[in-house]
């Protein structure tokens, strides 16, 4: 094995420890962010962008430049990020920004404005679903090596998994306290009002209608308050259950 292989396997090993030892997705890309401005001896500073309802955004980054840089690609609607997340491909490169006229409204304002000279944006995906980008700037033209482009291309698919994986997860925890929240609103009800389990789910969802409130709003409303929303007196909120 040459002393360049074992570097790489060293790294890959550390990436994975590092990048899914996170218990959440701001965590993980985080740690993403710095283990690629750390380990990519051609990168000056990174961020990770991720979609979401479908809209970008940049969740870590490891200098200002960086959520600039980003939120301008946002704007535009151009840029090596939002190239890297499109369908077939993967890796978008330029070398030299100065030169490179595939974005000729945001290249020019990074080059002027942060100083930018190369960029490299990975794009994050699973067998089931885009994530979103790995995106690394330089102030450098030709900055990165080709032992950066096989660095990047390990930490993106380490990177990818690990904040699927935290969506998930934190997407699951975010569903099991909203329904323990109904279930305590629904308690308070029945208690209450001397109601079945179906009649104070059901006041709950007509109360969501009639405010225009999501259902564990109204849940987490009453759950704190003690009180049904938009009701002053014990007399209005019987009438509301009775409705």
């Amino acid at each position: 094995m040459t002393d360049i292989e074992q570097d790489l396997s060293h790294h890959t090993a550390e990436m994975a420890r590092a990048v899914h030892g996170e218990a959440s997705v701001a965590l993980t890309a985080e740690a993403v962010v710095d283990l690629a401005v750390s380990l990519i001896s051609g990168c000056d500073a990174a961020g990770v962008s991720l979609v979401r309802k479908g809209r970008v955004e940049t969740v870590a980054s490891s200098h200002s430049l960086v959520t600039m840089g980003d939120a301008w690609q946002y704007e535009q609607g151009e840029g090596p990020c939002l190239d890297a997340m499109t369908p077939h491909e993967y890796l978008i490169e330029s070398p030299d920004l100065v030169t490179d006229d595939r974005w000729p409204t945001w290249a020019p304002r990074v080059i002027r404005e942060l100083g930018v000279r190369s960029m490299l944006s990975y794009r994050l995906f699973t067998t089931d679903s885009l994530v979103g980008a790995l995106n690394l700037y330089s102030l450098t033209p030709e900055a990165f090596t080709a032992a950066d482009h096989a660095e990047g291309h390990i930490l993106a698919s380490q990177a990818a998994i690990a904040l699927a994986t935290s969506e998930k997860v934190e997407n699951l925890q975010i569903a099991v306290s909203r329904r323990t929240t109904i279930g305590q609103a629904q308690g308070l009800l029945m208690e209450r009002f001397d109601l079945s389990p179906d009649q104070a789910f059901d006041v709950l969802v007509r109360l969501s209608r009639q405010t225009n409130q999501k259902l564990f709003e109204i849940a987490e409303s009453v759950v704190t308050t003690r009180r049904l929303p938009h009701t002053g007196t014990a007399l209005e909120q019987r009438n509301a259950t009775a409705g």
